[in-house]
């Protein structure tokens, strides 16, 4: 059974005072989705949904924001990056994020000793997705051939899609990177080992920051609200839940398959 599930949260410093600006200007909405995962069912299915918002409460400006891991785990990455290129789009502006997964992927384009580790992480379900066959358990003998087919398979347009893709944006009083950041970093010396891995000490960080970070990468049962983050990776490749928070004012909002 699908679950779905969509409710409104307050900000917890809403009413702080009368001079205090809104976290995103009146007539903007932001949709942040979370990490899909090779899960391109979940992701049509969601962003239905996000149409039918944006169809039922007209805005003046929106902005998609996608947390990156497109691929790995699920079993259509192909099918997901395809979307990402050629899929539609009902906002004004779309923000494509990278994570750690896009990482591995492209590192391996350059470098056939990284299968050894991305296959541990889903990346033979992304490889299975180009139509790549080889032995298991995966040889050293065959990494570089499956390099060459990989090569010969992925789609230009989705190596520069993965080439395109960010590692972090703002709107407002928000921060976007795929796991999250330093905290006791400026958010603009930040770096991508810690924009694209980073757990601890983020997470339990207990402070506010200088903006409120929207971020996948940590899945969770369902998205999570602190202070200083949002976090809204609910581990679709595993248990079919994909979210997109909505931003909108002070308001934070989800949509989940």
């Amino acid at each position: 059974m699908v679950a779905q599930f969509f409710r409104r949260l307050v900000s917890r410093n809403k009413g702080a005072g009368p001079e205090e600006e809104p976290r995103l200007p009146a007539g903007v909405r932001v949709y942040v989705i979370g990490d899909i995962h090779g899960r391109i069912d979940l992701l049509e299915r969601l962003y239905k949904m996000i149409e039918a918002d944006r169809k039922d409460r007209p805005v003046e400006h929106s902005v998609e924001v996608f947390l990156g891991d497109y691929v790995d785990r699920g079993p259509s990455s192909r099918e997901v990056l395809e979307w990402m290129v050629n899929g539609p789009s009902v906002c004004n502006k779309r923000i494509t994020l990278r994570g750690n997964h896009e990482l591995y992927l492209q590192d391996f384009l350059s470098d056939p000793r990284v299968i050894s580790s991305w296959g541990q992480y889903g990346g033979l379900e992304t490889l299975h997705s180009y139509g790549l066959k080889f032995r298991m358990p995966l040889g050293q003998d065959q990494w570089e051939d499956i390099q060459a087919g990989l090569l010969e398979a992925l789609p230009p347009s989705h190596r520069v899609f993965l080439e395109s893709c960010r590692l972090s944006a703002g709107a407002g009083k928000y921060f976007f990177a795929h796991a999250g950041v330093n905290p006791s970093i400026p958010l603009d010396d930040q770096v991508a080992e810690d924009l694209l891995w980073i757990r601890e000490p983020f997470l339990s960080h207990h402070s506010p920051l200088a903006k409120i970070i929207v971020h996948g990468h940590t899945p969770v049962e369902a998205p999570e609200i602190e202070v200083h983050r949002i976090g809204i990776d609910t581990g679709a490749y595993i248990t079919g839940r994909l979210t997109c928070a909505m931003l909108e004012g002070d308001g934070v909002e989800f949509l989940s398959t």
